[in-house]
Order: structure tokens, then sequence, then C-alpha cells
């Protein structure tokens, strides 16, 4: 089907995507971390110390969602959606009127849990069940929202900052936000298609022709291969943008001058993206897994040794290659492999590791900042973490391949 059929056809159901994404943006690293600075100061934290936080509070979110993120395979995205955005601007709330660390861990749990976590989950299950031969192209789509959000509102809301608006004042303005898209949300989700998990006959199976269930997927060794690179690229990219404020300074950058950057990475995030979506409806995810971080491997390589803003921005647009194909290969993979009569739980278990890798990625990475080691000195290692981590993924579906045949 050509594209503009496709998007004509079925713009209901890609606009909920679209919309979920954008609005996960306000409990995203590289919103949150803007705040950076404010929040150091006001809390009078280290890097180290406001990582560790970060990491408690994105820590307990991923713990949460291992529970919670079956309850996609029972609700309908008209439920679940409108009431995590509700929650989502609560949370936002909730950052404007913390006042210690106990309740700025609270804070960022929250935000982390039902803008990063559930928000995101709950598209991705959606577009993962909706579509079957055009998954790859929804699920792209779906995430044109959280792309637009990374491009715009960091530099938005940094901006706001350089006027004279106090920062706890623009999360009242993330608050708005957020409801304010909830009822462009409930008309579209009137039309909401019956889920897989209830329209049994209508399902896509994964490996061996059977649909796995989450206990089954963890003592087969194909997720075990893939665990390093499904944290990859959540760790160190959350390290990336977390600690954005603190690169830009060692660089001898300024923060809006880095920021500046920011689109860079959305487009070439934007080209991947689609570019992989298409890929996948018509040759799977096998062929581009191995491929996934590589690219973000060069990225980082290359930050750790630029030295001006336009070189820069080469290597955050490698970054944004692995962002985008991270976007829409891995979501697709489960359905693919496991099938999409447990997918919500699947995925679940993957959205928890991911949201896990991002805490491990700021606190690890702070610490070596507190110990004299500067964010670009670490990133050569990071870079090989990267490059490994792809072999492993190699190794793990090659084998896999073979059983299968075998």
């Amino acid at each position: 089907m050509p594209i503009l059929d496709f998007l004509r056809r079925n713009a209901p159901f890609l606009s909920v995507g679209v919309l979920l994404t954008f609005c996960s943006s306000f409990g995203q690293t590289f919103f949150i971390s803007i705040f950076a600075g404010e929040i150091r100061s006001t809390f009078d934290l280290s890097h180290g110390d406001w990582g560790l936080l970060y990491s408690l509070g994105t820590t307990a979110s991923a713990v949460l969602m291992v529970f919670t993120g079956v309850l996609t395979d029972t609700f309908r995205v008209r439920v679940l959606g409108p009431a995590v955005l509700v929650l989502l601007a609560a949370s936002c709330l909730s950052m404007t009127y913390a006042t210690s660390w106990a309740a700025l861990v609270f804070t960022i749990f929250a935000l982390r849990f039902t803008g990063q976590g559930m928000a995101t989950l709950v598209a991705s299950v959606a577009m993962a069940r909706w579509f079957v031969a055009s998954r790859g192209k929804a699920l792209s789509i779906s995430r044109v929202g959280v792309e637009t959000g990374g491009a715009f509102l960091p530099l938005t809301f940094v901006a706001l900052m350089g006027a004279g608006w106090d920062w706890r004042t623009l999360w009242i303005v993330a608050a708005l936000v957020i409801l304010g898209l909830v009822p462009l949300l409930l008309p579209l989700l009137r039309l909401e298609r019956t889920p897989r998990s209830i329209a049994k006959d209508d399902q896509s199976f994964g490996m061996a022709e059977r649909h796995w269930t989450r206990l089954e997927m963890l003592r087969h060794p194909l997720y075990w291969f893939l665990v390093p690179m499904l944290i990859a690229p959540p760790a160190f990219s959350t390290a990336f943008f977390f600690h954005q404020v603190h690169l830009a300074e060692v660089k001898s950058w300024t923060h809006v001058g880095l920021v500046s950057l920011f689109p860079v990475f959305t487009v070439a995030s934007f080209v991947s993206m689609f570019a992989a979506g298409w890929i996948i409806d018509r040759v799977g995810t096998a062929r581009l897994m191995p491929l996934l971080i590589l690219p973000m491997a060069v990225g980082f390589a290359g930050m750790a040794v630029a030295p001006t803003l336009p070189l820069a921005a080469i290597f955050i647009a490698s970054m944004g290659l692995t962002q985008g194909m991270a976007n829409t290969v891995p979501h697709a993979f489960w359905a693919e492999f496991y099938g999409t009569r447990n997918l919500g739980g699947i995925k679940a278990l993957a959205a928890a590791l991911m949201v896990f890798g991002t805490a491990i990625g700021p606190v690890l990475t702070g610490e070596l900042i507190d110990l004299g080691i500067d964010f670009p000195d670490q990133l050569m290692g990071v870079a090989a973490y990267f490059a490994v981590s792809s072999l492993l993924v190699l190794i793990g579906i090659r084998r896999t391949q073979r059983s299968l045949a075998a």
C-alpha cells in the first residue's frame, strides 16, 4: 500500500501512537535533564548525587513496569491511554512542589514510570497489535511524537529559562500541555480496534509457530544474548542527555549551542526510523538487530574527540541513526519472534530492562565524573561496549536460526 494511502486509511490509529509518544517526552531524560543545573543548585547535589537520585527513581519505575505492563494485555488503549496521561500531568506538577530529596526521587519515579515507561509501552503495544503486515511502518510513524518532542521541547524550554521563566513554573506549563492533548486523544480512541489478546483468532505467531510466554522467553538463550544490547542505547544515550550541561562546560560550548544540535539528532533518527520500518516490513528484524547500535558506537567515539559544535553535529547524527532504529526494530522484534498473544507482558519486561538501563547510565557516569573522569573521556569505553554487545546479538540470532532450522 502506498504510504499516503496507508496514512489516510489509518490516521486515527496512528495519531493515537503519535500523541502518546509525544507526551512521553515529558518523562524522558532529554527533557528532565535540561533542568539539571537548576535541580542540582536547588537541592545542593553533586553530579554523582543527582545521578544516584535519578537512578533510584528510574529503577523503582522499572520494577513497577514489570508488574503493571501486563495491563496492556487486559485493558484497551481507550482506558489506559488517557489514564496514563493524566498521571503524567500530575507527575509534572509534583516537580513544581518537590522540596526534599525524597520528594525529588518520588517525582523522578512518577515521571519515568508514566512518561518513558507506560506512555511509550501503551503506544508501542497498540501499534504492534493493531498492525501486522505494516507493523514496521506503524511503529515508525508512532515514534514521530517523541522525536518531535526531542527536537523542539528542550530547545523551547531552555529558551524560556533563558528568557527568565522560573524552572518550576515550566513544569506547570508541561502539565497543561499534556492535559490539553487528552481531549484530542479521546475521540480517536472511540474507533479503537479490538486488542489482539481479545481477538484470539487474529494473532501473529512467533518462533516455532506459537505464542511465547514471558517465562518461556526468559528460559530461551536468545533473550540473554540480547540483554547487553537492549541496555546499551537507553543507558548511554540517557547519560549523554543527562550530562548535557556538564558536557557543554567541559567542551567549552554554550548549553544552548549544544541543545541547538538536538534537531540534527532528531532528523537522523527520523530517517533511520522510517527506513528501518520499511525494511522490517520486507525482510523482518533478524538482519537489523545486530546492526542496531553500531552507528551509536561511532557517534560516542566521535563525540569523545570532537572539538567543535559543527563536528559534533556529525556524531550526534550518527547517534540519532541508532535511536531511530531502536524506536522501531526491537518493538517489532518481540512480536515477530515471540508472537502477539502475550505481547504486553513480554514488552513490559523489555521496557523495564530499558528503563533500568536509563537508571544505570546516569549514576555510573555521574560517579565517574565525581572521580575526575569527565564524560567525554568515558565515551571510548562506551563505544567498545556497544561493539561487543552488537557481536553478542549476531551470535544469539545465528544460534537461534540454526536451532529453528534443525
